[in-house]
């Protein structure tokens, strides 16, 4: 394409006549222009009202090249503007949509400033910086949103001022690092522009807080005029490529790619090892009938090397989040607890904490108080493999029957379901197989698939100590 095309499409697009816009070239040398969904994408990133557009649902839906060209033409459309083009993982991130990125400028005739730098439209990328930078001193960031322990508050992207924001695979990213990256949009030229800021999401179906903030409001018609989701299918591109794919897929592939990669479908439940039914997940937060009882504490503890040192404070199985700290002193925790059980009546013996080091630590200053050992031998021998899979059970339990009610912020609540539906299996080489104990997945595969320690769960599971014993404090 020849940078006059270029300029005229440019054109077209600040005169929001998107259909006219081609995107990409047939091998026969013909333009492939926008499907209708991806028209509807580059909509509303250019109206007065929506902030967040989700986009996606299954593989092949064009979500990589949308994204790719609204960032492209945003930025050869206004000068010194700067969008963020995030990811859970930088690396993966550069195998996937910086390549289709790179795509796009070549089909537009986009070129690296070092290697024509006669040229109009240039580019230029700084590999150290992640930085991309155009000619006109518009810049797109390559951002990783993986969770770190060393940075709970995300601080690390303060220092971002960005005109709109891009997260690839969303799914993959926490709830708490894709409203940090918004804020951080809004702050460099919208004004000067009129442009709203605004904040892109293409991702695959998960049951995450994609599936709630997006897919639900979406099914059940109750979309916020802020919010809005698109569901792009491959069946809704028009590439010959895409159909051949889709029928070859639909012949050789089972029912969970099929469901998921060319139906999208958010409710396909393909886990065979989930222990819990992802709509009773979300219910623990609204089981308003769960009656109170008992008080009881469970704490998972955490020092250097940990992650988080989280007390829930509970009456039955009526659960408060009522700590909630990074990395902490001994000295700290043993007051904290000795604060919240004090506060709230609880006897000591009704406290469990972990084991690992500092439960035996707090044993010592506070009496009677319960180590969890999830090695332990369970209670019923016969079934369960450990005590902390005959607790992790007994917690699906409860949470399906919807038995247990939680009472903590909306970012610790997406946590929570994510940890659950993401740690609460059964181990893969037990699910086929009912003459083998029960046992949950290892903790390395847990943290495999969060990124970091259970907490929250490791929290919750630990309280189902004293539903799977009743007969706990004569025994310790």
């Amino acid at each position: 394409m020849t940078s006059h095309e270029f300029d005229i499409y440019i054109e077209l697009y600040k005169r929001k006549e998107y259909k006219h816009i081609p995107i990409g070239i047939y091998p026969d040398g013909n333009y492939f222009y926008m499907t209708p969904k991806q028209i509807r994408a580059i909509e509303l990133l250019n109206d007065e009202n929506t902030t967040d557009v989700g986009y996606g649902g299954s593989a092949r839906s064009g979500k990589s090249i949308i994204e790719c060209t609204a960032i492209i033409f945003d930025c050869f459309a206004y000068s010194d503007i700067a969008w963020g083009l995030a990811r859970k993982e930088l690396s993966t991130l550069k195998r996937t949509v910086l390549l289709t990125l790179f795509k796009q400028f070549e089909f537009y005739g986009i070129v690296d400033y070092k290697l024509n730098k006669t040229s109009k439209n240039t580019y230029n990328y700084n590999q150290e910086l992640n930085k991309i930078s155009f000619g006109n001193k518009s810049d797109v960031f390559l951002i990783d949103t993986a969770y770190k322990p060393s940075d709970p508050l995300n601080t690390r992207f303060g220092g971002f001022e960005l005109t709109r924001s891009a997260i690839d695979e969303s799914n993959e990213t926490e709830l708490s690092v894709v409203y940090k990256l918004f804020e951080r949009t809004g702050w460099r030229n919208n004004d000067k522009y009129n442009l709203k800021r605004k904040q892109f999401e293409c991702f695959n179906p998960a049951k995450n807080h994609v599936y709630n903030r997006y897919y639900v409001p979406f099914k059940e018609g109750t979309e916020d005029d802020h919010k809005k989701f698109i569901p792009a299918l491959p069946a809704d591109n028009p590439h010959p490529s895409v159909k051949e794919w889709i029928q070859d897929l639909t012949k050789t592939g089972d029912q969970v790619t099929i469901q998921r990669q060319i139906l999208g479908n958010f409710d396909y439940d393909d886990d065979p090892s989930a222990l819990c039914q992802y709509d009773a997940i979300c219910d623990i937060f609204t089981n308003d009938h769960v009656k109170g009882g008992t008080k009881y504490i469970s704490a998972d503890l955490a020092m250097q090397g940990r992650d988080k040192f989280i007390a829930g404070y509970w009456e039955g199985l009526r659960c408060t989040v009522a700590i909630d700290k990074g990395k902490s002193t001994g000295k700290s925790i043993e007051l904290d607890l000795k604060e919240l059980k004090n506060d709230k009546g609880v006897g000591n013996s009704n406290i469990v904490a972990d084991s690992d080091g500092l439960g035996a630590y707090l044993e010592s200053y506070i009496q009677n108080i319960k180590t969890f050992h999830g090695n332990a031998t369970p209670k019923n021998k016969k079934e369960f493999k450990n005590l902390k899979s005959e607790c992790g059970f007994k917690l699906a339990e409860v949470i399906n029957n919807r038995e247990i009610k939680i009472t903590c912020s909306q970012a610790q609540q997406e946590e929570i379901k994510k940890e659950i539906s993401s740690c609460l299996k059964r181990d893969s080489d037990n699910v086929d197989n009912d003459e083998q104990k029960k046992k949950l997945i290892s903790k390395d595969k847990m943290k495999e698939s969060l990124g970091h320690s259970p907490d929250y769960m490791d929290m919750l599971l630990m309280r189902m100590i004293f539903e799977v014993k009743k007969e706990f404090v004569a025994m310790w």
